[in-house]
């Protein structure tokens, strides 16, 4: 698991890194920090700083073996193992995350889509059939479920968290327009794809000028 004493910002960038070595050369056996920042979009610096958390410092004139420094990446992250997900809420969003593929590749397996609306219930998205939400509990336990993934609406999306939360998750990643209160020892990521446009039209809009 990523270690506690990691400022969150080198956190944010860790997976970055891990995505742009799988960019480089499948021959490749080292990499130099200018050429990993070139591919992720930093500078060397920050590079170096940030894998200096990881006690990755590289070899001068050589640079960081990537067999090691991915496996690296991937301890810090716990991606040595498999994470059961759920993903709540299929409507057109929900579908569109349960039929994606790249979830596997990192080692997350969507082993349960759930909807509160009845009419669902039975369809195959993804691969899976959804399932009633009242199922949450059991299917948790069941299947081991350690990730909620909320794709529901916003009025929704705080309810459905607390009932995600009584479950025993402990880990939400939320693509609900809403802010999501959770206890102590919850851990909430907030995807809001609105927010990121109405940031990028401020820098579109005279770059901001007042």
């Amino acid at each position: 698991m990523i270690n506690k004493a990691i400022p969150e910002a080198t956190v944010s960038r860790l997976p970055v890194y891990l995505r742009s070595l799988g960019d480089l050369p499948a021959t490749q056996a080292t990499c130099s920090s200018e050429q990993l920042a070139s591919i992720a979009g930093v500078n060397s610096a920050q590079v170096r700083k940030d894998l200096s958390h990881l006690g990755s410092h590289g070899t001068r004139g050589v640079g960081y073996n990537v067999a090691e420094l991915r496996a690296q990446l991937r301890q810090a992250l716990g991606l040595t193992q498999g994470y059961s997900v759920a993903l709540i809420g299929a409507g057109n969003l929900g579908t569109a995350l349960a039929n994606y593929g790249g979830f596997e590749v990192w080692g997350f397996e969507v082993n349960a889509v759930l909807d509160a609306d009845a009419d669902k219930v039975g369809r195959i998205v993804g691969g899976r059939p959804i399932e009633k939400l009242e199922s949450l509990e059991e299917i948790v336990n069941e299947r081991g479920i350690s990730i909620a993934i909320l794709a529901t609406p916003a009025a929704a999306a705080q309810d459905v968290a607390d009932r995600v939360v009584r479950a025993g998750i402990k880990s939400i990643l939320n693509f609900a327009p809403a802010v999501l209160q959770v206890p102590q020892g919850v851990e909430v990521r907030r995807v809001d794809l609105s927010t990121e446009l109405q940031i990028l039209t401020f820098h579109l809009s005279g770059e901001g000028a007042v």
